[in-house]
């Protein structure tokens, strides 16, 4: 069932805007041209909505971008304005850049230009065949209805040329100008982008359309047409937008999940497959949990890789091998390799992983210091001798060493399994008392002096601990006393560097006395 939009009848200039408009009518008007100049597809779906909207891309009907920009710096130049240089992005299909596009800078706005087109696919390609088109054929080749609308400049309105465009704006509702599945098997990123618009704007998936996404033949076409790389930046652009677990869900009920987060061909079995609703679960309460922490506790990037982590988490101490033949974890496999994003984020997401395990241990010693008999954990061998608070700051420090900014996403992580599997109960209740939980563990941790415990320098450093230990050159005894000094300092926060070097010295002579 559909929703009621607010939708503007007609649209409202910025100032800026309409200097930018009135300097192409002039450019039109200065030589005699009878372009029709049109913005298209976004700009206007978002000023209808009355959202901000700072993309402006202009669409002309009887010459290319790079022309049309060439006329505007030369109407520039005749009125004794400054010009600026064309910039010209090639086609690039993995972009979905299918046709030149020129940018000309107007009043500090940089403007994107192309010319109307038409579209013919071939069977095994979403590349197409290009050339000059009508205002109605480049609507109609359009990805979405709502992203088919174009504003006139030179008649100042707004124009629906598939006849749906408003309609389905105002009703909320994702659909194709043309039917859907035609429309996937040409370029099945359509999928995704329907998804994607679907969820950043809560609207709904027309059911032709889910029908069509659902097809065998489009999940086909959508393994065989599309890049890697273009997969993971619609995946990246849904999971660092406002509804991340909308856009999972509809993947994941459109039967697109692992045709999208590919798993190796071993591990293709029902018991992987059947994991994809246990995923969107993960994400889903990571999500919740994330609101009710409060996201500015996060930056983007952190939020971002929280949710992958989430998400990929049911695989966290699974491994396989990648496209080199080594064994890896599955996590860093989508993520590289079938996402095709930096490896940095692979290896966070990873890295998330290990201190999440870390702090599910850690989290009762944190929480009851003096309520719990000390046992050392068994992911860390065991400390230099302090008491029983030094341990445990010890032990939360080196976790939040390791993961550095990181770390509130691994406290998150962690409490999808912490005191229980989340992924068995996803009750407002219990999110609730994670997040509470969530606060306890976080504060506890800034009262220990522990936040940006990573930039914490050595007190004594490689050469200062060869002159304690009188060596002439190093090796695996200095980097085990750089450790011991790290867990000196954790232990001792205000020491100075002679107190860890008596230290050392007191420490270095028992050992002595103990090996006669």
């Amino acid at each position: 069932m559909c929703i009621s939009i607010h939708v503007k009848d007609k649209i409202d200039l910025t100032p800026k805007e309409k200097l930018i408009f009135d300097c192409l009518l002039q450019v039109v008007e200065h030589f005699n041209l009878t372009t029709q100049i049109r913005v298209a597809g976004g700009w206007v779906r978002d000023k209808l909505l009355e959202k901000e909207c700072h993309d402006i891309d202009i669409a002309v009907d009887d010459m290319s971008g790079r022309e049309f920009c060439e006329k505007v710096n030369e109407y520039l130049q005749s009125i004794g304005k400054k010009t600026h240089d064309i910039g010209v992005s090639p086609c690039n299909p993995d972009q979905s850049k299918h046709l030149e596009t020129a940018v000309v800078k107007l009043f500090d706005v940089p403007v994107d230009v192309v010319n109307l087109r038409s579209e013919d696919y071939s069977e095994n390609s979403r590349i197409p065949m290009m050339k000059f088109g009508s205002a109605e054929e480049d609507a109609y080749r359009r990805d979405l209805t709502i992203n088919s609308l174009f504003y006139n400049i030179n008649t100042s309105s707004v124009e629906d040329l598939t006849g749906r465009g408003i309609a389905d704006l105002k009703s909320g509702k994702i659909a194709t100008p043309l039917p859907p599945k035609q429309t996937f098997l040409d370029d099945p990123l359509r999928v995704l982008r329907a998804i994607r618009f679907g969820a950043r704007f809560g609207f709904v998936l027309d059911e032709e359309l889910k029908v069509a996404a659902a097809d065998v033949d489009v999940k086909a076409a959508f393994e065989v047409k599309i890049s890697r790389e273009r997969i993971g930046k619609e995946i990246n652009l849904m999971i660092s937008g406002m509804q991340p677990v909308r856009a999972m869900t509809h993947i994941s009920e459109l039967q697109l999940f692992w045709a999208v987060f590919s798993l190796p061909p071993e591990m293709n079995t029902p018991t992987w497959e059947s994991r994809r609703r246990l995923c969107v679960t993960y994400m889903d309460s990571a999500w919740r949990i994330l609101h009710l922490v409060g996201h500015c506790s996060f930056n983007d990037d952190q939020q971002r890789l929280c949710l992958y982590a989430a998400l990929l988490l049911p695989f966290r101490n699974a491994t396989c091998r990648d496209k080199q033949d080594k064994m890896v974890p599955v996590a860093q496999y989508i993520i590289r390799d079938a996402l095709v994003l930096e490896s940095s984020c692979a290896k966070t997401v990873v890295s998330m992983y290990v201190a999440a395990e870390k702090l599910v241990s850690l989290i009762p010693l944190i929480m009851s210091e003096d309520g719990l008999q000390f046992t050392e954990a068994d992911w860390k061998r065991e400390t230099i001798d302090v008491p029983i608070a030094s341990k445990i700051r010890i032990l939360a420090g080196w976790v939040l060493r390791e993961i550095k900014e990181f770390w509130r996403a691994a406290l998150v992580i962690s409490l999808l399994l912490y005191p229980n599997d989340v992924g068995s109960s996803n009750e407002e209740t219990e999110l609730k008392e994670r997040r509470e939980l969530f606060k306890r563990v976080e504060n506890a941790i800034l009262e220990k002096g522990l936040d940006k415990v990573w930039e914490m320098k050595p007190v004594v450093d490689g050469r200062g601990i060869m002159r304690v230990l009188q060596l002439d050159s190093g090796g695996p005894v200095v980097g085990e006393w750089q450790k011991k000094v790290v867990e000196w300092q954790l232990a001792h926060p205000s020491g100075s560097t002679e107190e860890c070097t008596e230290w050392m010295r007191r420490s270095l002579a028992k050992r002595t006395r103990t090996r006669e």
